[in-house]
């Protein structure tokens, strides 16, 4: 089964918080609400610095995807 980039996720322990799940290396969650960041994987300090950048596309790429999925549901 090939799994899609993106998942949008959400809790009811918090209800106020929107999870966006990144699936591609470096996979991460990011919760939409304040931008907090938590990678489901060690990653290597060097590695870190050189996916700095990435990461911050990486960000606006799932805030976009979350867009993207909310307006697709307003079509409905």
């Amino acid at each position: 089964m090939a799994f899609p980039r993106f998942l949008m996720g959400d809790n009811a322990h918090h209800p106020e918080d929107i999870f966006v799940v990144h699936l591609d290396y470096p996979r991460f969650v990011i919760n939409l609400k304040d931008d907090t960041l938590e990678f489901l994987e060690d990653i290597e300090k060097k590695d870190k610095e050189e996916l700095e950048e990435e990461t911050k596309n990486l960000i606006e790429e799932a805030s976009r995807f979350y867009d993207e999925q909310c307006a697709l549901y307003d079509q409905e």
